[in-house]
């Protein structure tokens, strides 16, 4: 009984070359469609994979395109509300100390910039080339948009009691400390 059941077939009569070859080629065709079926599913599915990366690498590259393109906006409108706003220094006889980060830097100011300046009216900002004076308002818009500018932005000053014992007493003027 060694023989195949395709030889004991063709012995018994039943099947004739012709039709055993036909058979045979009809297998090997069912079974290479089979093999590049899988072969066609896996490369597609290999597409669509690489197709969804794709997609989320350019969806990461525009979102971070967006944010750059955001952040040269609001740096764009920080510079004109500084330049709109910046007040003129001409003439500043008094240097104003102030620190930004961990130096302590000066600029030249009038006596009335100075006062403005203790008293929370205006603030410093930080522009490329040095340092300019803003009104509060604005510096509290540029702050919003952009904090690390502001460098100095005194509290506005406080409105005096009813109750405080010393408020008929003028403080001086002329104190330099």
């Amino acid at each position: 009984m060694a023989d195949s059941l395709q030889d004991q077939l063709r012995k018994a009569g039943l099947v004739n070359d012709k039709k055993l070859k036909k058979a045979q080629r009809q297998q090997h065709a069912a079974a290479m469609e089979r093999k590049t079926q899988g072969v066609a599913d896996e490369s597609l599915q290999q597409a669509q994979r690489a197709r969804a990366e794709k997609a989320a690498r350019d969806r990461k590259l525009n979102e971070q395109r967006d944010h750059q393109a955001m952040a040269r906006a609001i740096a764009a409108q920080v510079v004109q509300l500084i330049t709109q706003s910046k007040q003129r220094r001409d003439g500043g006889d008094v240097a104003f100390n102030f620190v930004d980060g961990r130096q302590v830097k000066k600029i030249l100011v009038t006596k009335l910039q100075q006062d403005h300046l203790s008293r929370g009216r205006l603030a410093i900002v930080r522009v490329a080339d040095g340092y300019e004076l803003v009104p509060r308002a604005i510096a509290e818009k540029i702050r919003s948009r952009l904090p690390e500018t502001v460098v100095v932005c005194n509290d506005a000053e406080a409105q005096p009691s009813a109750d405080d014992p010393y408020a008929d007493y003028q403080i001086p003027d002329d104190l330099d400390w």
